[in-house]
């Protein structure tokens, strides 16, 4: 069952937001360590955002799937196609996390995992504004 904040519009928004900005933050921070040239500290800071997305974002989308998303589906069967769709998104994170994984471990830092880290930022945007839009 889905916990409260997932069933409230206001809450739920907030839980967007919040995930958004702290990723959007934690992002700006590890750019500007890579332009810099500060390849050790941007390291680090990669590994904090990956550390974010993993605990903050993937887990909220852990916790829609796991609860929220069929409680919407058993009130309204009509929702499930939408579900679906809102379910690839989070896997598109998923993906795009363990491909930044793997990029880091065969070739370290670079353009590749720049392009993820804002492809992760375009997606989950996209999929909370949706979310809220179909599922509220």
């Amino acid at each position: 069952m889905a916990g409260p904040a997932l069933r409230q519009l206001h809450a739920h928004q907030t839980i967007h937001a919040g995930g958004l900005s702290g990723a959007i933050q934690k992002t700006d921070h590890f750019l500007a360590l890579w332009q810099e040239g500060k390849v050790e500290e941007a390291n680090h800071a990669a590994d904090d955002l990956l550390d974010y997305w993993e605990t903050r974002v993937i887990s909220h989308a852990d916790a829609e799937e796991s609860g929220f998303y069929e409680e919407k589906v058993q009130h309204n069967e009509a929702l499930k196609e939408t579900v679906i769709q809102l379910a690839r998104d989070h896997e598109l994170l998923r993906i795009i996390v363990k491909d930044i994984h793997a990029i880091r471990q065969e070739e370290g830092l670079n353009e590749a995992i720049i392009q993820r880290f804002y492809a992760l930022l375009t997606i989950n945007e996209i999929h909370s504004r949706d979310e809220e839009r179909l599922l509220f």
